[in-house]
């Protein structure tokens, strides 16, 4: 299982990375440094084993929903308050998304 995991999180660290080098805005930032501080939290919950291999799929999904999500409201170069509500918002599940699994 962790000669599975492992190889996993390392492509999603550099197809993140990649992806999200370089948000146009200020609130894109905050939420992009949202994103990264949430992977961590999946990490050591998969690290630590609190997450199982079913609750990291699921939770990456839902991370690459929103990391897309925020590219496509970022094509026109601007990201509206609206925009960035409905992020924080799909942030805000995700979290305790993650909170429930680490700690079940």
């Amino acid at each position: 299982m962790k000669s599975l995991i492992l190889p996993i999180l390392a492509i999603t660290s550099v197809v993140s990375t990649f992806s999200l080098v370089n948000p146009s805005s200020a609130s894109a930032g905050t939420i992009y440094n949202r994103e990264v501080n949430q992977q961590e939290r999946i990490y050591k919950g998969v690290q630590q084993g609190t997450i199982s291999q079913q609750e990291y799929k699921n939770l990456q999904a839902r991370e690459a929903k929103i990391a897309a999500q925020r590219r496509a409201y970022l094509k026109d170069g601007d990201l509206t308050t609206k925009e960035a509500v409905r992020l924080t918002n799909a942030q805000n599940r995700t979290s305790r998304a993650i909170y429930r699994d680490r700690h079940d």
